[in-house]
């Protein structure tokens, strides 16, 4: 199965869906900041990153942009998360580099399916 970069600084968030994601089968990495989230993007090269926009040190926008402008790393599909739903933070994440976009609370069942999606191509 696919490694997850879970990227979130909400321990709560963090422990709930690593643990329903490791459920499925998937390897759950984690980071708490966006900077943190590079660096493991760098040295852990997971299949796929869910990132927290609302991060500290470097918000999730910000590491997005860096991550897509780094030859390195920037094939490696992100899956932008907020508590933010409207269209303009969809529009958002997407001119950051996000390969999609969902929103909080995780529907978990919509989640998997775009994590599957991008994996998969």
């Amino acid at each position: 199965m696919a490694k997850i970069l879970y990227v979130e600084d909400n321990e709560m968030n963090r422990d709930m869906l690593s643990r329903r994601l490791s459920r499925r089968g998937y390897e759950v990495i984690m980071a708490v900041d966006g900077q943190a989230g590079i660096d493991m993007m760098r040295s852990e090269a997971p299949d796929i990153v869910l990132m927290d926009m609302g991060l500290p040190v470097l918000d999730g926008w910000e590491a997005t942009v860096q991550a897509k402008a780094d030859d390195s790393i920037n094939s490696i599909p992100i899956i932008a998360l907020t508590a933010h739903a409207l269209e303009s933070d969809k529009q958002k994440a997407l001119e950051c580099g996000a390969d999609d976009f969902d929103t909080k609370p995780i529907d978990f069942k919509r989640l998997l399916e775009k994590i599957e999606s991008l994996v998969a191509s």
